[in-house]
């Protein structure tokens, strides 16, 4: 028909590309949805912490983005490609269970021996009478440092899943206070030893 054809494809061609570039992150946002619904390493419910340290329940997962409600009882939204690159933990693979350490301190005039007999027996004790313990796991006492006013180490817990292990921390600090008290254990405050001259 005598028409040139090299203007219409020249402008299908531009046009495309514009439609493929202002839906570049539509697509990689959908991909990435459904890379993260048929892997399951993510699911709707899960408790996950993002990379940037924000956690909380997964509420759901759409094609564009992914929702997470934190424990303030805010909503992050996530787009998918963005959290299929991320680094997230997910406290309830491979399951819900975990172990959580708490810190502590006693005197260098202390039994150790004594020490981790009465802090096993209280966590022990704690585990069975909480729900949120796991009742199986046996608590473990790990003394790991010489401090510069005590002697220091780890009491090894389990709980049933990540939220309860601040209630399970709670009551074993309370209980474990408690305990010492009455067995005469120290738990010392941070000092100072000034020396004399003379003393020198």
């Amino acid at each position: 028909l005598g028409i040139s054809i090299t203007p219409i494809i020249t402008a299908l061609g531009v046009g495309g590309l514009a439609v493929a570039l202002a839906l570049q992150d539509t697509l990689s946002n959908f991909f990435a949805g459904i890379q993260i619904l048929i892997t399951k390493q993510m699911r709707a419910g899960d408790f996950v912490r993002l990379d940037t340290g924000e956690e909380g329940y997964i509420s759901d997962i759409n094609w564009r983005n992914t929702s997470i409600k934190t424990t303030t009882n805010n909503v992050i939204v996530v787009p998918n490609s963005k959290l299929s690159t991320s680094k997230i933990i997910n406290y309830h693979l491979p399951d819900m269970e975990m172990n959580f350490n708490v810190t502590l301190g006693v005197s260098y005039n202390e039994n150790l021996e004594n020490v981790e007999k009465v802090t096993i027996e209280v966590a022990r004790k704690v585990l069975l009478e909480q729900s949120s313990g796991a009742k199986n796991f046996e608590p473990l006492v790990r003394f790991h440092t010489f401090g510069s006013y005590d002697i220091q180490f780890n009491v090894v817990l389990r709980t049933n899943n990540v939220v309860d292990q601040h209630v399970l921390k709670h009551e074993f600090i309370k209980q474990l206070h408690a305990r010492f008290k009455k067995e005469g254990i120290v738990i010392p405050y941070p000092i100072q030893t000034i020396l004399s001259k003379k003393e020198i």
